[in-house]
C-alpha cells in the first residue's frame, strides 16, 4: 500500500510537470497592437471602488493614459469611507462628466461587487466592457492588446492575469500560490486547442463544458454582446467569486458560439491584491470555499488532494518514514513544479523555498473559508455574506 501511494503521488507529480511546460507554452499572452481613430470601437473601463484610497490613484492615472484612441472611464464609489471619491475627482473624474458614479445602496441577494459592475455595465457606451479592479496599474497600450486578443481568438470574453506584487512576508507566501495553481491545475491545453477547432466544442458534454470555465477578475473584458448574452453580473448577484462564475457562464455556451480566453498580462499589468498578512486571509478566505460552489465533497476532494501530493511528502521525507527515498522524489518534482512556475508566470522565491509552509497556509486559509461558509459568513470590505448571498442587512456593516 506504501508503494502505490507513492507511485500514485509520483505519477501525478510527474503529469503536472509535463502539464506546465504544456501551458507555458501554449498559454496566450497580452500583446501590444496599435489601433487608429478610424478602426478602434469604443471601450468602456468599467472601475468598481470601495475604500481603495491606497490604489485608486496609480490605477486610474494608469487608465487615463492609454495610448487607445477611443475609450471611457467610469469610476463607481460603493460607499467609501477614506476619500475614495475625491481622489477620483481630483483626477478629473466627476458626477458631473460622468467619470465618477455614486453607487447606490446594496440590494438584498447581491455581492457588493457584482453590485457595482451591475450599476456600472448600466451607463456604459462601449462595444466592449472592461472591468478592472482599483489596485491594478495597467501600461498604456493595455487596451488594444485586449481588443486585438478579443478579436483574433473570436471569443466573447478575454480574462488577462496581471503580474502579482507581493511585498510583505505573507504575500509572498501565499499570494504566490495563485500564479503556480493557475498554470498547474487549468488545462490551458485543452482550452487552445478547442480554440484552435471550433468544431471540437460540439463534442464537449454538458458536465464539462461549465467546469472549464475560469477567469481572473482583476481584468475581465468583454464584447458587450457575450456580456448581454451570458446576463451579465446579474445573473451571477449572489457568487462570491463572481470572475470563475462569468467565466463558466460563458463556458457553458460554447456550443452556442461564446468562448473565452485566459491570457498572461504580466507584461502590462501588475496588481498589489492584498497589503498584509490579514488582507490574505480575508480575502482567500472569502474566495476558497464559494470557488467550488454547490458542492463541498469536490471541496473536500481537492483539499485532501493536494495535501497528499504538495504537503505530505515533505513530512514523509522529514520523518524518514517507509520508503523515504520515494518521498525526496516526489519533494524534488514539486519544486521542480514551483522553479518552472515562478520563472515562468511570476511569484516570490521565498514561497518556493519554505513551499510547504506556505502550502500550509493556504490549507489553513481553505479550511478557515469553509468554516465561515457553514458559520456566520465570510467578510470582506466591512460586509458579511454567506456563500449564497449576502446576509441580511442588519447583519452587515456600514
Amino acid at each position: 500500500m506504501i508503494l502505490a501511494f507513492h507511485l500514485v503521488v509520483l505519477f501525478l507529480l510527474f503529469c503536472a510537470c509535463i502539464a506546465i511546460f504544456l501551458h507555458l507554452f501554449c498559454i496566450p499572452k497580452l500583446r501590444s497592437v496599435r489601433w487608429s481613430e478610424a478602426d478602434a470601437p469604443l471601450v468602456s473601463i468599467l472601475v468598481p471602488a470601495r475604500n481603495e484610497a491606497l490604489n485608486i490613484e496609480a490605477c486610474v492615472r494608469s487608465l487615463l493614459a492609454q495610448d487607445y484612441p477611443h475609450f471611457q472611464i467610469c469610476v463607481l464609489d460603493d460607499h467609501s469611507t477614506d476619500g475614495t471619491a475625491r481622489i477620483v475627482e481630483k483626477l478629473g473624474l466627476t458626477e458631473e462628466n460622468g467619470g465618477l458614479l455614486v453607487g447606490r445602496e446594496l440590494p438584498y441577494g447581491w455581492v457588493g461587487k457584482n453590485w457595482a459592475c451591475h450599476q456600472l455595465s448600466r451607463v456604459a457606451k462601449g462595444e466592449y466592457l472592461l472591468f478592472t479592479d482599483a489596485d491594478t496599474v495597467h501600461s498604456p497600450n493595455v487596451l488594444g492588446a485586449l481588443v486585438a486578443t478579443l478579436r483574433e481568438h473570436h471569443a466573447v470574453l478575454v480574462s488577462a492575469w496581471p503580474r502579482q506584487e507581493v511585498v510583505s512576508f505573507g504575500e509572498k507566501l501565499v499570494v504566490s500560490l495563485l500564479p503556480f495553481a493557475g498554470i498547474v491545475f487549468y488545462p490551458h491545453l485543452l482550452l487552445g486547442i478547442l480554440g484552435r477547432y471550433p468544431e471540437l466544442r460540439q463534442l464537449v458534454p454538458a458536465w464539462l463544458r461549465r467546469r472549464l470555465g475560469a477567469a481572473n477578475g482583476q481584468v475581465m473584458f468583454f464584447s458587450r454582446s457575450g456580456y448581454d448574452a451570458i446576463g451579465g453580473h446579474e445573473s451571477v448577484r449572489n457568487h462570491l467569486v463572481e470572475d470563475i462564475a462569468l467565466g463558466r457562464a460563458v463556458a457553458s455556451q460554447m456550443k452556442e458560439g461564446l468562448w473565452w480566453v485566459n491570457c498572461d498580462a504580466s507584461n502590462l499589468v501588475r496588481c498589489r491584491m492584498y497589503r498584509s498578512f490579514a488582507e490574505v486571509w480575508e480575502g482567500f478566505s472569502k474566495n476558497a470555499r464559494a470557488a467550488f460552489e454547490e458542492s463541498e465533497a469536490a471541496f473536500w476532494a481537492a483539499g485532501i488532494g493536494q495535501f497528499c501530493v504538495f504537503i505530505l511528502p515533505f513530512v514523509w521525507a522529514g520523518l524518514s518514514w517507509p520508503r523515504p527515498e520515494l518521498a525526496w522524489m516526489q519533494v524534488a518534482l514539486i519544486l521542480l513544479l514551483r522553479v518552472v512556475a515562478t520563472i515562468g508566470i511570476g511569484g516570490a522565491w521565498w514561497s518556493v523555498v519554505l513551499h510547504p509552509i506556505a502550502y500550509m497556509l493556504g490549507m489553513l486559509i481553505a479550511l478557515n473559508s469553509w468554516r465561515c461558509s457553514v458559520g456566520p459568513g465570510v467578510r470582506w470590505k466591512g460586509r458579511l455574506y454567506s456563500v449564497e448571498h449576502p446576509l441580511d442587512s442588519a447583519k452587515q456593516d456600514s
